[in-house]
């Protein structure tokens, strides 16, 4: 829904998502309530930044993501793939963060490629001599 909304706001389509979930209902096999779900959200709110951002969604969600954790964990530590859950489990975690672990891919470019990088707590643009730092610390 967060792909289609983006879209439709950058080329000016004025989608209605609640009315899109319930067209798909007539002709989707997600024929399921969870899609009247959805069109309620919308209709609460037809400028809903996002599904977890909506009060029953995100309610839902809270009180579900331990056992969602503890099902995720399982099938990892059980070699079975779940792709769908645990993305959507660390979709759901970056979404609630103002700081990612994606942010260290400044690092990594800078230690391949001397890209720099910039940090939380200064301003402006650094470079590290990361192999010095290696050899120097014996690593």
């Amino acid at each position: 829904m967060n792909l289609i909304r983006a879209k439709s706001l950058e080329k000016g389509w004025d989608l209605k998502l609640g009315e899109l979930a319930r067209i798909w209902k007539g002709g989707c096999i997600i024929r399921a309530i969870f899609l009247d779900r959805i069109k309620q959200a919308y209709d609460r709110n037809p400028d809903l930044a996002n599904l977890l951002v909506d009060p029953e969604f995100a309610k839902e969600i809270i009180d579900r993501q331990a056992a969602w954790r503890r099902v995720v964990c399982l099938a990892v530590n059980s070699g079975i793939s779940v792709p769908g859950m645990s993305s959507s489990l660390a979709y759901f975690d970056s979404y609630r963060r103002e700081r990612l672990p994606a942010n260290l891919v400044q690092a990594q470019r800078d230690y391949f490629g001397a890209h720099t990088y910039e940090r939380v707590d200064v301003e402006g643009w650094f470079h590290t001599e990361w192999f010095k730092i290696a050899k120097q610390s014996k690593i």
